[in-house]
């Protein structure tokens, strides 16, 4: 298993901050050869489970997460969710934190521990930089998407 850190400050509202980083099937649009389907009815909360499938054609993986804490920002408070990754191939943890930054913009922190079974650890500095570089640029892309 690896954990990974991404921080981000963006010149937008928390609330709109929060929409974008938790609209589940936007992750899709900007994650190369990922779709990612809710399984549960909407709006999002404690419980909803959201599959995301990376790969082409049979060849992929599915990404299984389930929202185990679920609390948008508020005007006092920072927003907080905490993803399980439950798949067959990808296990671990992610946690979204949307906060206050300087000037009014929005200060994000996107923390991951994420595993891929079967993976020998002396994998584990690939996957560390990969999933880094993936998550930031996927973070990235959401932030800048309306």
């Amino acid at each position: 298993m690896v954990t990974f850190l991404i921080e981000r400050t963006v010149p937008l509202p928390r609330a709109e901050t929060w929409r974008r980083l938790t609209e589940w099937p936007r992750h899709g649009d900007v994650v190369p050869l990922t779709r990612v389907t809710v399984e549960t009815p909407g709006p999002t909360a404690v419980g909803t489970v959201f599959v995301a499938r990376t790969g082409v054609g049979p060849l992929g993986f599915d990404d299984r997460m389930e929202v185990t804490v679920w609390r948008p920002p508020t005007e006092e408070t920072a927003g907080f969710c905490r993803l399980e990754k439950r798949g067959r191939v990808v296990i671990g943890w992610a946690e979204i934190e949307v906060g206050a930054g300087p000037g009014g913009r929005s200060r994000v922190v996107w923390r991951e521990e994420l595993g891929v079974r079967f993976l020998p650890g002396v994998f584990d500095p690939l996957v560390r930089a990969a999933s880094r570089w993936l998550f930031g640029r996927a973070v990235n892309r959401l932030l800048r998407k309306p």
